[in-house]
């Protein structure tokens, strides 16, 4: 299990974005402090200094570190001696890319909300900047934080399926399956802007996230996709539906479904892995449970909190059977991962792997959308789906 006890120094963090009214912003904060990890020492958190000092300030950030913009942000912390160590980039899409620059460019750690940027060649740049600056940089996609995600990846790559044959993974909610952005949703806005969002709405937003849960539980890569994005919501300006197939390096077959608008789906997220040997499955709104099939007919269901469970899965989790853990303790699991890097890193050592997803893993993200949106415009031809040359691979 998890170790609770005294850790070393916490963290100072900052935060840009994720301000009042804000899901994922309370989740970013309550990730941060689950492990007391970290000390929140500054952020913006409103596109106006007034809101956002006001929300700093109920937060108990002290007055001469609640800024105007996030570029005053970067510019003085750096100069102080105890600023901000790393900054967690909350805001849409369309300013990931320069505000992570920005803060890399100031020696600063980076923690960045999926997708990475909406463009491949800002993503690439970040990078390169990653590696020139020597900074960690972490992509929140958070469901791999899982004890039982990562249950489900070990068995994989010690074998235990056996080749891996066939992949289908989902992530399709029913948030939007009316026009919300017409009665002013704040978070439906955004997302479904074009401008804002990327190329494409559903697979930025959601299929981002299916897609690099597959690649982490499978252990495989995309190498070639063939997608249709559809808009089912009359009125709305982005696509909200995404149906791909998917092609692995080691020939293996795969399906993802990203949607906005499975009317009735809360949350949605599922992945089934078969191999030759047997299968498995696990499901986001039952997240304590992953379910393993064998071909013999035997049927076994794995639960999280168990010490015969693989060392990922025990290092993953904080209680013992039977106590229920989720969405929060998950995003806490890559916070934590994150604060151990950077502490390694400011020893003078770099760890051996990350086992929090990457800047590689958001650029890899980022160009499966511009393959989808590629492939749809060729009505559902087969594009390639890799990134190369493979020697941009960070990590």
């Amino acid at each position: 299990m998890s170790d609770t006890t005294k850790r070393p120094r916490k963290i100072r963090l900052g935060i840009v974005g994720g301000g009042a009214g804000s899901n994922i912003g309370e989740a970013h904060r309550y990730a941060a402090r689950l492990d007391d990890r970290y000390r929140l020492v500054t952020g913006v958190f409103a596109s106006t200094a007034e809101r956002s000092r006001e929300f700093a300030a109920g937060l108990g950030i002290a007055s001469d570190r609640q800024y105007a913009s996030w570029q005053e942000m970067a510019e003085k912390e750096s100069q102080r001696p105890d600023g901000l160590e790393v900054v967690s980039i909350l805001t849409p899409n369309n300013s990931h890319h320069a505000i992570a620059k920005g803060f890399l460019q100031h020696g600063i750690h980076v923690i960045c909300d999926k997708p990475l940027t909406t463009e491949l060649s800002d993503a690439l740049e970040l990078v390169r900047l990653t590696r020139e600056t020597e900074r960690m940089f972490g992509v929140t996609y958070n469901y791999t934080g899982y004890p039982m995600v990562r249950q489900a990846k070990a068995m994989i790559q010690a074998g235990e399926l056996g080749e891996i044959r066939l992949v289908q993974v989902e992530h399709a909610s029913g948030w939007a399956s009316t026009l919300l952005e017409a009665q002013g949703h704040k978070q439906a806005v955004w997302r479904t802007t074009p401008a804002i969002a990327g190329k494409s709405s559903v697979v930025g937003d959601l299929g981002t996230h299916a897609h690099h849960l597959a690649r982490f539980v499978s252990g495989l890569e995309i190498t070639q996709l063939s997608a249709e994005l559809s808009t089912m919501v009359p009125g709305r300006q982005s696509d909200d539906n995404a149906h791909i197939k998917l092609r692995f390096s080691n020939g293996a077959r795969g399906l993802l479904w990203a949607s906005m608008v499975a009317t009735g789906n809360l949350h949605g997220q599922r992945i089934r892995v078969y191999g030759e040997k047997g299968s498995l499955e696990w499901v986001q709104e039952n997240p304590n449970d992953l379910w393993v099939r064998w071909g013999t007919g035997r049927q076994e269901t794995y639960s999280r909190g168990f010490d015969w469970l693989a060392l990922e899965a025990q290092q993953s989790s904080r209680l013992w059977p039977g106590h229920p853990e989720g969405f929060l303790e998950a995003f806490a699991n890559l916070y934590g991962e994150i604060a151990d890097a950077i502490i390694a890193h400011g020893d003078g050592g770099r760890p051996f792997s990350y086992p929090f997803p990457t800047v590689w893993d958001g650029a890899l993200g980022v160009r499966f959308v511009d393959a989808a949106v590629e492939s749809h415009s060729k009505d559902g031809a087969w594009v390639n789906a890799t990134l190369e040359p493979e020697k941009e691979r960070f990590q």
